[in-house]
């Protein structure tokens, strides 16, 4: 049977719910630093370069997919919480459709455009070979990364954060021995550790498929039926009004982070190196913001179903509470251990000086971006995702990408303000955010009585 979300202690169920996907995802990030790990002890700064740019466009890529499942995840939620439980295959079923859909077409494109996605970011000529293979490589394995993100979002939509750790272990493992023995042992380099990956995404995705259909541990008293599996109009409408706007959004925040790229590849390769290895641990440091988004979602999406509101509320609270305590212990940590960090990933002293520059001022955006990741899960959970997709874009437009900009340009050879530039975006978001939940607060006061 779905796991009961809206019933409970509010904060053990956000215990319960998000310490499994923070695993999976930290995982999942594990294996992706594991890669800039291993590719950087056996080549040079093209190699990391070339899989630092890479592994930022698969994460783009990802992230889009990530956020057009978030309908899966609200509307099975909702139908949990509703009791609407034939309703549920009939997501599964139109959701499988679309995403077998929009795997094949994204993988043709993908590979149609990977020269001038590499010209387009500015890579620096002496990975642009690299580059491109771990690019190309990865492309092939869409439908992999698809359809995993696909089935975790709709586990976590019945309220089962476990499974989809289970399985990315399982793909971590794999992932970290093809890495010594492809990148390592062959000599590979970027090709072998974009090999590394596909394999056990790969991997990971017959797994669960096996144990969805033969263990009783995934077994959740759910039965898809062939007539599930048909194309119904408004359940479609209902995934993308949810998960377009919210891959739009993700979309829009990878965009930024590209031109951000750019930015720094066009600046030399040390500071593209330096950059690149930042974001790894940037990402990093935001799956804590990043399970509570999900969190929030899932958790309240099954308390909207059940119409308790208040609780929906308190689970947001509680979010913010845990994600912004995270996000101020690591910004002050950090500017006592930058330097460490990076030279973990390379001994070039000049990428870890500028690394330590612009992960020093970059940390803070963890602090103030955990907030409205909170904010844009209780939004998606009411079916206004749009809102999230708004307050992005506008933080984009307005504050991050220009910031960065003129900070490249006033500051040439340092990488400070343009960490604060990438943090000031989401302050804006949370300033949008604040006032967009005061003002539904006072309508819904305004409709009780």
């Amino acid at each position: 049977m779905p796991k009961n979300l809206y019933e409970g202690s509010i904060l053990k169920n956000i215990w319960i719910f998000s310490i499994p996907f923070l695993l999976s995802n930290f995982l999942q990030t594990f294996y992706g630093m594991a890669d800039l790990f291993i590719v950087g002890q056996w080549t040079d700064a093209a190699g990391i370069t070339a899989v630092a740019v890479g592994s930022q466009v698969m994460h783009f890529i990802t992230v889009i997919l990530v956020g057009l499942a978030m309908g899966t995840t609200v509307l099975i939620g909702q139908g949990v919480g509703s009791h609407r439980e034939r309703s549920i295959g009939k997501i599964l079923g139109n959701t499988a459709v679309l995403f077998i859909g929009v795997s094949l077409v994204g993988m043709a494109l993908l590979l149609l455009l990977c020269p001038q996605m590499v010209s387009v970011l500015e890579t620096p000529k002496e990975a642009v070979a690299e580059t491109k293979s771990y690019l190309t490589i990865c492309f092939l394995g869409i439908p992999f990364i698809t359809a995993y993100n696909v089935i975790a979002a709709a586990f976590r939509g019945l309220g089962d954060s476990k499974s989809p750790m289970f399985f990315v272990a399982l793909a971590c493992v794999l992932n970290i021995a093809l890495d010594f023995a492809l990148v390592g042992g062959f000599n590979m380099g970027a090709a072998g550790a974009a090999f590394a990956t596909v394999l056990s995404q790969a991997f990971s995705v017959v797994a669960a498929l096996w144990a969805i259909r033969y263990s009783k541990w995934v077994n959740f008293g759910i039965q898809l039926r062939r007539r599930d599996f048909r194309l119904n109009k408004s359940i479609l409408k209902a995934l993308a009004f949810i998960g377009i706007p919210v891959a739009c959004q993700d979309g829009f925040i990878q965009v930024s982070f590209l031109f951000i790229t750019a930015i720094a590849n066009s600046r030399g390769l040390e500071i593209a190196a330096a950059v690149g290895i930042v974001e790894k641990i940037i990402c990093f440091l935001f799956l804590v913001p990043s399970a509570m988004l999900s969190t929030v979602s899932a958790i309240s999406a099954q308390n909207i179903g059940a119409g308790r509101y208040d609780r929906a509320k308190k689970t947001l609270a509680c979010g913010i509470g845990i994600a912004a305590g995270f996000g101020l212990l690591v910004s002050v940590l950090f500017q006592f251990v930058s330097e460490p960090v990076l030279a973990w990933f390379t001994n070039d002293l000049r990428v870890i000086t500028f690394g330590a520059q612009y992960l020093r001022a970059y940390v803070f955006d963890c602090l103030v971006a955990g907030i409205h990741f909170c904010f844009s899960g209780y939004f998606c959970a009411c079916g206004l995702s749009f809102i999230s997709f708004i307050h992005n874009a506008l933080s984009i437009v307005c504050m991050r990408v220009p910031g960065a900009y003129l900070a490249s340009v006033w500051y040439p050879d340092n990488l400070f303000p343009m960490g604060v530039a990438t943090m000031s975006g989401s302050a804006l978001s949370v300033v949008i955010c604040v006032c967009v939940f005061g003002v539904m607060e006072k309508r819904r006061l305004r409709n009780k009585v």
